[in-house]
């Protein structure tokens, strides 16, 4: 679905991202993992329109796209979330979820004027879709509260939430893990492999959380130094002597040292 093609991302002399290639097959889900400063979130961030590649190209099903704007890539069905989740803090999680698509009919003044049946109709069907999806993410009880009182775990369910109320075809979740329990942890696991096995989302999931990543990536892709360094299974990687060298400066005597990173 993704093919990422000798891509380059320059801060001044500091190359973030510096060569990179990889694939991301349909319908799986990819993680990506690498010690921090290896280049994972700057790939995102060019990956989904963030940041402009200084060189090389980005394919999405054939399509050239490198370079359009994340509001263009969302109609593709290309979504991102971030590591600090961004939610309207005021809105309710229902808002929040009601607000995701595009082009809505309350959005033109001359609707507001003369289309408010036609208006209140979308409405009632986003509120329908927004209480699915709550439904199916277990978090309906939630659904009436102001999105900035909830914790950090229900903020990252809500983030995948929004992937849900359009067509997303791959969705790429930044640290999805960080700051959440262990058992939000894998209520938010178990949401991404029904979404992948039932609806067919393909997802990269950049994590530090071996557990999670070995719960649900096959293949894991080891960044290093801006660009890929090794990619396989969990087990593999983690008997990559190189992928060990990057973690850790050190040689396949301390492997178990991975385990936790």
């Amino acid at each position: 679905m993704i093919v990422v093609e000798d891509l380059h991302k320059h801060f001044g002399g500091f190359h973030a991202v510096d060569g990179a290639s990889l694939e991301i097959a349909k319908s799986s889900i990819t993680g990506l993992i690498g010690p921090n400063g290896a280049g994972k979130t700057t790939l995102f961030n060019v990956i989904a329109g963030v940041l402009p590649p200084t060189s090389g190209r980005v394919l999405m099903d054939g399509e050239d796209i490198t370079g359009l704007p994340p509001h263009q890539l969302f109609h593709k069905g290309l979504l991102r979330t971030f590591q600090i989740a961004h939610e309207f803090a005021t809105m309710t999680c229902r808002e929040n979820l009601m607000m995701v698509p595009g082009d809505q009919l309350g959005e033109n003044l001359w609707n507001t004027w003369f289309g408010r049946k036609r208006i209140a109709d979308q409405e009632r069907a986003l509120r329908a879709k927004a209480d699915e999806v709550l439904e199916f993410l277990t978090i309906s009880h939630i659904a009436d509260l102001k999105a900035g009182e909830i914790s950090g775990g229900q903020k990252k369910l809500l983030e995948l939430g929004r992937t849900m109320m359009v067509d997303a075809k791959i969705v790429f979740l930044d640290e999805v893990g960080a700051g959440v329990n262990r058992t939000l942890l894998y209520t938010i696991a178990d949401a991404i492999k029904r979404l992948n096995e039932d609806r067919g989302y393909t997802f990269v999931v950049i994590e530090h959380d071996m557990e999670f990543i070995g719960r649900l990536c096959d293949p894991v892709i080891c960044m290093a130094e801006g660009k890929k360094l090794a990619e396989g299974t969990l087990s593999e990687i983690k008997a990559n002597e190189q992928v060990i060298e990057a973690y850790l400066g050190t040689g396949l005597k301390n492997k178990d040292k991975l385990e936790p990173v």
